[in-house]
């Protein structure tokens, strides 16, 4: 019983911010406080007519896409070389590539604000975000294509190479159809955690931010609280349906390679 007490209570400590989002989004008030003033969708037309929000989320897309997409295709390298080979030190240097999961992101945005700005004497813009989030992003790619991978006989690749195949088109016509499911849910959790960063890109943007970044910069005008808060909850609903559809495929992929489903990986 106590531990049900705690997990509702849990629950409700990490949830109750997020449900709160909507509520102030639509309250007609700009005073975030109880009771609400009114009903009212003024907030959300004010995003339409802010031009500087609109270049913020045009960089975080850019970054985000192209995140998820290179953070990806390393993941896929990782993954299959870690599932379906063994080499010298694997563990060692498995380990060593999903360090970034358990580094602190204060950590890694200083450090790599010092390699880019006094090592490297590169100016600081999109393409040094991207770089940071590929990094903090493939440990997730890694983790989430491990268990498509390991789940592949690798029989099945070395008979389409004694039928003929190379080992890429082996790879190509048999491997990459069965982990696509994988694939595809690294490219929206790369996605999302691309999108929603806020740490390493504060240290790392340029003269254009990214919407985090944006969004911090609105915290200091209690006027754009309530402008905030509608931004806030497109986010928060983007990155349900995107969760959602990364975790359909995910069992869509463990039922269709016949293992049985040992828990969600988010």
């Amino acid at each position: 019983m106590s531990l049900r007490i705690y997990a509702i209570a849990y629950l409700i400590f990490l949830y109750a911010p997020i449900v709160l989002l909507p509520l102030f989004a639509f309250n007609d008030g700009t005073i975030i406080a109880f009771p609400l003033s009114g009903f009212t969708t003024k907030w959300f037309t004010a995003l339409t007519d802010t031009k500087a929000l609109h270049n913020a989320v045009q960089n975080s897309l850019f970054i985000a896409a192209l995140t998820s997409v290179l953070s990806t295709i390393l993941g896929v390298c990782a993954a299959r070389a870690g599932a379906m080979y063994n080499f010298p030190l694997k563990r060692g240097i498995i380990g060593l590539v999903m360090l970034p999961l358990v580094l602190p992101e204060i950590i890694v945005a200083v450090s790599l604000l010092v390699v880019v700005v006094q090592m490297l004497h590169m100016s600081l813009s999109n393409w040094t975000v991207i770089a940071a989030h590929v990094l903090i992003c493939t440990p997730f790619s890694i983790a989430i294509l491990n268990g498509a991978f390991q789940n592949l006989d690798p029989s099945m690749e070395e008979a389409a190479m004694d039928l003929g195949e190379s080992r890429w088109s082996a790879f190509r016509l048999v491997t990459l159809p069965l982990v696509m499911p994988g694939i595809i849910s690294s490219l929206l959790i790369a996605f999302t955690i691309s999108l929603d960063e806020f740490i390493i890109a504060f240290f790392l943007t340029g003269a254009n931010p990214t919407m985090p970044v944006y969004i911090w910069g609105l915290l200091r005008f209690p006027g754009s609280l309530p402008i905030v808060m509608a931004l806030g909850t497109i986010l928060v609903g983007l990155s349900i349906i995107l969760l959602t559809i990364a975790e359909i495929l995910r069992r869509r992929g463990m039922a269709r390679a016949g293992v049985k489903d040992k828990g969600s990986f988010l």
